[in-house]
C-alpha cells in the first residue's frame, strides 16, 4: 500500500485543476497554486473552477492558495503545470520555497522561445537540488476531471524515480506508464502541439480527411525525425507521449492547438484566443531544425503561416509540389 504524499499543484487552469482533484482520489493530499487570489478564493468556497472548468464540481479536500509558500509546504511532490513560457518565472518566485530533493513533474509542453531549451533542463536550472520528471500524453483536462479514463507517461532520466513517480501518481482512472527517456516523452509533447495547428488550419480550411490524415502522418514522420535527433527513442515517439498524443491533439477542437489552427484556417481573428502552446513553441522548433540541418517542411510551415507570410492553401500546394522522394 502506497503512503499518501502532499502534492503541490503549481497552476490553477483547466490542467493543474484536474490533476489536483485526481490525486485526491489516489489518497494523496493536494494543494493548488493559483497567481489569481481571486479565482483561489472562489475554488474554496464554491468548489468549482468556473473560469477553466466550468459545471465540474471539484472535492472539497482540494485547497487552493495564491501563496507560493503556502502551497509548497511539506510537499513530497511537485507538479509544474504553468504554462511552458512561464514557467522558469515560476520556478524562480517558488524556489525558496521547494523543499529539497522534492521532484518536480513538469506538466506542461514545450520549448522555451529565446533559449531553445526543454521544460526539464530549464527545471534543473532553477532548481538543480531537486530530481526532474515530466508527465505527458493523450489527456484533455475536462475528460479527466470528469474521471474518464486516461493513460499518460512519466519520465525521468534515473528509471527508479520514473517508476516510483508513476505508481504514485497513478489514480483509479488515471494510468501513468514509466520510461527513462526524458527527451523522447518532452519532445514528442512539443512538437505535437505544432502539428496540431497544422491539422486544425487543414480543417478549418475545408481541405478535406485525406489531406488532413496525409499530413498528420506526415507530420509525425518529423516529429520522429527531430526527436531522434535528440536521441529520443523510436519506442518512446510510438507510445503515449508523441503519437498517443498527436492522435488526441489533431482531432478535435477540444485541443487548443488544434481549435486556434482551425481559426486560422478559416481566416478567424486569433485576438484573445485561449493559450495554444504551439504557436510559441513553432518558431523556435523552426529555428532548430534548420541549425541542425533536419528536414520539417510541415513545421516550417506553420511557422509561416503564424507570421502571415502564407494561406493554408499555398502551404498546402507548397507542401504537394516538393520533390518526390521514398516515404521515410
Amino acid at each position: 500500500m502506497r503512503t499518501p504524499w502532499t502534492i503541490a499543484v503549481l497552476g490553477a487552469g483547466a490542467w493543474g485543476t484536474a490533476l489536483g482533484a485526481t490525486m485526491l482520489t489516489s489518497g494523496h493530499r493536494a494543494k493548488l497554486w493559483a497567481r489569481d487570489e481571486a479565482l483561489a478564493l472562489a475554488i474554496n468556497a464554491d468548489h468549482i473552477n468556473e473560469r477553466y472548468l466550468p459545471g465540474l464540481m471539484l472535492d472539497q479536500q482540494l485547497a487552493a492558495t495564491n501563496s507560493m509558500e503556502n502551497a509548497l509546504k511539506n510537499a513530497d511532490c511537485i507538479l509544474a503545470v504553468t504554462p511552458a513560457q512561464t514557467l522558469r518565472a515560476v520556478l524562480a518566485d517558488a524556489g525558496p520555497h521547494v523543499p529539497k530533493g522534492v521532484p518536480i513533474v513538469l506538466c506542461a509542453k514545450g520549448i522555451e522561445r529565446e533559449t531553445g531549451r526543454l521544460m526539464s533542463e530549464i527545471a534543473s536550472e532553477m532548481l538543480p537540488e531537486n530530481p526532474v520528471a515530466a508527465l505527458s500524453g493523450p489527456s484533455f483536462a475536462s475528460d479527466l476531471a470528469r474521471g474518464l479514463p486516461t493513460a499518460v507517461t512519466v519520465a525521468a532520466k534515473n528509471a527508479g524515480l520514473a517508476m516510483t513517480l508513476a505508481e504514485q501518481l497513478s489514480a483509479p482512472r488515471l494510468r501513468c506508464y514509466s520510461t527513462d527517456d526524458l527527451t523522447g516523452v518532452e519532445i514528442g509533447g512539443a512538437l505535437k502541439n505544432v502539428l496540431a495547428i497544422a491539422a486544425g488550419a487543414t480543417h478549418g480550411a475545408g481541405l478535406g480527411a485525406s489531406a488532413s490524415a496525409a499530413l498528420i502522418t506526415r507530420g509525425f514522420v518529423e516529429l520522429r525525425r527531430i526527436g531522434e535527433a535528440f536521441g529520443a527513442r523510436p519506442d518512446t515517439l510510438m507510445g503515449l507521449s508523441g503519437l498517443g498524443d498527436l492522435i488526441l491533439t489533431c482531432g478535435s477542437e477540444q485541443s487548443r492547438n488544434f481549435a486556434y489552427g482551425a481559426a486560422l484556417g478559416r481566416g478567424e481573428s486569433l485576438e484573445g484566443r485561449p493559450l495554444a502552446e504551439g504557436a510559441h513553441t513553432a518558431g523556435i522548433a523552426a529555428r532548430i531544425v534548420r541549425e541542425r540541418g533536419l528536414e520539417a517542411p510541415i513545421i516550417e510551415s506553420v511557422t509561416e503561416l503564424l507570421k502571415g507570410r502564407l494561406t493554408v492553401q499555398a502551404a498546402m500546394e507548397a507542401l504537394l509540389s516538393r520533390p518526390l522522394k521514398s516515404e521515410t
